[in-house]
């Protein structure tokens, strides 16, 4: 049960229109879509009646979908998240809580909170839903180390990292036509592939911009949306960069050949301790591409990269090194060659979708047993 797909610019994509309810079947899964208020993906105040209209809409939808064995909601926000409380109860069956996002650390760790009575107020919730999971499934370490802090008790919580599709993701795809037609051929491409928002800090790459410009073969390429696009494509603008390339979201079945193109991955993030705890899943494609990592974020994402050979680590938002991390791998083929191959072995014996997804299975399948 989810929403008409609209992320992040709060438009419906083609081919959906916002209805009280709509199905259609994806890879052998019955997909039920239900009305929700539509907003960007900015602004907290639209934001958050989006996710509080999901969960009443999902809990409604709810009534009219087969008793399931689990209940499984995930939870970039908690109003998402307490849907599945409220079905569970319904449905008299057990209640996974999946935590990809911890919330409301993340919003407070960008200031989008000041008022203290709201801001104890979702502590609240988030503690309540916790403690009524059956199973609590997080993404990180850092993340289970923050719950059983709050007093969770540590069994109930499990750590299944992202991982990548090897079959889709693969590190021999030709990318040469998409060469041409952005009329990149015989440059060295340091790409951003995802969100523009406010946690990216995005100016890091303009800065760096700014410190490599007089050199003609590399280029920066930022593809994706979000709530800052518009205002980062007016820095370059204004700072007249250009040596920074902007395209807009793309299809996924698109992205591996995205992948393909670029030279160095960018993976950034705003200097902050919440911050510490996350690991952008992008690594993992990168990874399986074989394409050499800048990682600025600190943390576990660092550990990981740095175990597996296939990069290297800048200090969060400093253009400088940024400048000069990406400089050193442009102009060094054989090490950006040894580290992708190493990152794409790393990624494959360790982060496999489908070796995860078993993991998940055998999880779901204890629950119900349990219950």
């Amino acid at each position: 049960v989810t929403c008409a797909p609209n992320h992040p610019r709060g438009e419906v994509y083609p081919g959906y229109r916002n209805r009280l309810w709509q199905t259609e079947c994806i890879d052998g899964i019955k997909v039920v879509r239900v009305w929700t208020f539509i907003a960007a993906n900015e602004g907290f105040g639209k934001r958050t009646v989006n996710y509080l209209s999901f969960m009443f809409a999902a809990v409604a939808a709810a009534l009219f979908v087969p008793r399931p064995d689990v209940v499984i909601t995930t939870s970039p926000q908690f109003f998402n998240g307490l849907a599945g409380y409220l079905v569970a109860l319904m449905k008299q069956c057990p209640w996974v809580l999946e935590i990809r996002d911890l919330w409301p650390e993340s919003i407070l760790a960008l200031g989008a909170i000041k008022n203290t009575q709201i801001i104890a107020s979702l502590r609240w919730l988030e503690r309540f839903a916790y403690q009524r999971a059956r199973r609590l499934v997080v993404v990180t370490n850092a993340f289970k180390q923050y719950i059983e802090a709050l007093g969770i008790d540590s069994n109930k919580i499990v750590v299944i990292k992202n991982g990548v599709r090897l079959d889709l993701y693969d590190r021999h795809t030709d990318a040469s036509s998409l060469r041409l037609e952005l009329g990149l051929e015989g440059k060295i491409i340091a790409a951003y592939f995802g969100t523009h928002g406010m946690a990216h800090h995005l100016e890091t790459v303009f800065g760096a911009a700014e410190l490599t410009r007089d050199n003609d073969s590399l280029i920066y390429l930022l593809v994706g949306d979000g709530a800052r696009r518009q205002e980062l494509e007016q820095l370059r603008d204004a700072k007249a960069l250009g040596n920074v390339v902007m395209l807009g979201q793309q299809t996924k079945e698109r992205m591996p050949e995205f992948w393909a193109m670029a030279d160095i991955s960018l993976v950034l993030l705003r200097k902050s301790e919440l911050f510490k705890a996350v690991i952008p899943s992008k690594i993992f494609e990168a990874m399986a591409m074989a394409t050499p990592i800048v990682l600025g974020v600190e943390g576990e994402a660092k550990d990981i990269v740095m175990q597996s050979g296939g990069g290297t680590c800048i200090e969060p938002e400093d253009a400088t090194e940024l400048a000069a991390a990406v400089s050193k791998l442009a102009q060094d083929e054989g090490a950006r060659n040894s580290m992708g191959i190493a990152a794409a072995e790393f990624v494959s014996e360790h982060y496999d979708r489908s070796v995860l997804a078993q993991r998940y299975l055998a999880e779901l399948q204890s629950v119900a047993d349990e219950y």
